[in-house]
């Protein structure tokens, strides 16, 4: 796996149920078995999962490509690869 490059998970968000005020860890490098929360899989490349604490509960939609500029939710930028 390269370092500057992360894993395509799926080109297409997750929509995942959160909770307000519970943290969660997207993630990064694409290589997790629970997308799209981190599992450990980035431990010895480049990457590290990003945390994130929900404001409200409901549905966030949050980046399966690995390429969004706004992590770790969707950007669209699944639509260019």
């Amino acid at each position: 796996m390269s370092d500057n490059s992360p894993h395509i998970a799926q080109k297409a968000p997750y929509a995942v149920e959160v909770e307000a005020g519970k943290q969660y860890f997207w993630c990064a490098c694409g290589h997790s078995k629970n997308q799209p929360f981190c599992d450990g899989s980035h431990k010895g490349t480049g990457f590290t999962p990003v945390g994130f604490t929900p404001e409200t509960n409901g549905t966030v939609f949050l980046c399966g490509c690995k390429h969004t500029a706004n992590p770790p939710y969707c950007d669209g930028s699944h639509k260019k690869l």
